[in-house]
């Protein structure tokens, strides 16, 4: 299995890219996000992968940031989901769009993915909705424009929050804001105690 790859972007097409890794040319299916990520042609870059084997093919797909690959691998878990689609919808959005969507079943935002239609969106935003909150994004998260905390205790408080009531991006950010009082090492129920008031506030 190859997770990730370091070496020299070699060249760039529409949705793939060469990474040379001492002389050996790896070619790698990208988001655009993960293609603008990786730099210029000529420089290093550090791309994690996932490789794929049907009976007929064998792909390898890359992503700037591991977040973005454990999206990636859950979207294809759907029925109808391939990797073209998966690598289509987190071009069209980011992880933590995609996250927010589906905790929030809204489809139609799924659906502003190229080839993703109406009934495919819903498909992917009911079945996904309950395990959207427990992902890490990349980046910011959704529209509170924190990055989620990782860790399953963080994960976990999210999860209650979201149940709670709150919407996914809050309760991202009020989770983020207990992890930056009470440390990476916090328990749960400290977390959403914390977080609580950091939302309710």
């Amino acid at each position: 299995m190859i997770a990730k790859l370091s070496g020299r972007l070699d060249e760039t097409g529409e949705d793939w890219a060469i990474v040379d890794v001492q002389g050996v040319g790896y070619l790698v299916h990208c988001s655009t996000k993960t293609l603008a990520a990786l730099g210029e042609v000529g420089e290093g870059c550090t791309i994690h992968t996932d490789l794929q084997v049907s009976e007929n093919d064998m792909r390898l797909l890359g992503f700037a940031e591991s977040a973005e690959r454990d999206w990636f691998r859950l979207l294809t878990t759907v029925q109808g989901v391939g990797s073209k689609v998966a690598l289509a919808i987190l071009s069209a959005l980011s992880t933590g769009e995609v996250r927010d969507a589906c905790a929030g079943g809204d489809a139609a935002t799924v659906a502003r993915a190229n080839g993703v239609g109406p009934k495919l969106a819903s498909r992917i935003v009911n079945e996904l909705k309950d395990k959207a909150g427990a992902l890490p994004v990349s980046g910011a998260a959704g529209a509170a424009g924190v990055a989620a905390p990782k860790g399953a205790a963080s994960a976990d408080a999210i999860s209650a929050l979201e149940n709670l009531g709150f919407k996914p991006a809050v309760a991202a950010q009020a989770v983020a804001r207990a992890v930056a009082e009470l440390g990476e090492d916090a328990k749960e129920g400290d977390l959403i105690r914390v977080a609580l008031k950091k939302a309710a506030g």
